[in-house]
């Protein structure tokens, strides 16, 4: 009978011990193993241990701060303003299944991941105020699926890809307050659904494309501060949905095509007044404004 009584302890014993090793287990397992692997690399490349709201590494990944994980997927990482300091990781590659990645508002430096490109489920990059620096990659037309895309007030530099032409569900385009340079790709006249295309502050030159006219849909277009030159394209007048227009220190030798604006409803329209001589049509000037400086408090 004693005998009996030790091996059911026994038994219950490697049981519970079983039962345990599945539990640790499952914490574990909760997120697909390249997922987690890529979470920590992030962690690790910028200084995790002095972030604002930092990770438990040993809880589960769905408990992580700005982390959220849908059927064993992280699909969401939102470190907003977290002081993240340091580089992106090549294996943020991994996260094969993320919809939103928002790093804005950090001390992030390095380049963009040439694997960033990776990412075709995702949605929203917004990798804004932050000391990135290097190219944006080439080949950025393969995430198909970029809803909006912001990386302004960084230290980007070279040309704006011309594969971003390629990413026509883009409605959010902000580059402004880079180094980028060169000429305005015609292939962002291809992104029928843009709302907001803001280049403000890099040093493009060139004229602006007359493929811009094709983006009906836009309510913002900023240009200002670069060294754009030539004519502002007829073709902007088919920019019925503009609101947002803002085209001064820049290097147009003509404005006349301003005319062609249906600018009645701007809500703001800046511009270099003392080039201008154009008769506009339809401006309400009570509702527009004449930029006299260079450089303008966002929060005006």
């Amino acid at each position: 009978m004693m005998l009996k009584k030790e091996v059911c302890s026994l038994t219950s014993f490697l049981l519970l011990g079983i039962f345990a090793l599945a539990s640790h287990s499952v914490v574990f397992a909760e997120v697909r193993q390249d997922d987690r692997e890529a979470l920590v690399a992030l962690y690790n490349s910028t200084n995790g241990d002095e972030w604002t709201k930092t990770w438990d590494l040993n809880q589960p990944v769905s408990e992580w701060y700005g982390v959220k994980v849908v059927n064993d997927k992280v699909v969401e990482i939102n470190l907003f303003r977290n002081n993240l300091q340091g580089v992106l990781p090549e294996s943020i590659g991994k996260l094969s299944h993320l919809v939103q990645l928002n790093l804005a508002f950090n001390g992030i430096s390095g380049e963009i991941p040439k694997t960033m490109v990776q990412l075709n489920e995702l949605k929203v990059l917004r990798l804004e105020m932050n000391r990135i620096k290097g190219e944006l990659p080439m080949d950025m037309g393969k995430m198909k699926k970029l809803e909006e895309l912001t990386v302004f007030n960084n230290f980007i530099s070279g040309s704006i890809p011309e594969s971003i032409g390629e990413i026509t569900n883009l409605k959010v385009l902000n580059i402004s307050s880079n180094n980028l340079k060169g000429a305005i790709p015609t292939s962002l006249g291809n992104l029928a659904k843009l709302e907001v295309l803001g280049l403000f502050e890099n040093t493009l030159d060139g004229s602006i494309p007359s493929e811009l006219g094709n983006l009906v849909k836009l309510k913002e277009l900023v240009l200002a501060n670069n060294e754009l030159g030539g004519e502002i394209p007829m073709e902007f007048g088919q920019l019925a949905s503009l609101q947002i227009f803002q085209i001064q220190n820049n290097r147009f030798n003509s404005f006349k095509n301003l005319e062609m604006m249906n600018s009645n409803e701007f809500l703001v329209f800046d511009y270099d007044k003392g080039n201008i001589n154009t008769k506009f049509k339809t401006v309400d000037f009570n509702n527009t404004r004449m930029a006299d400086t260079k450089f303008e408090d966002e929060n005006e």
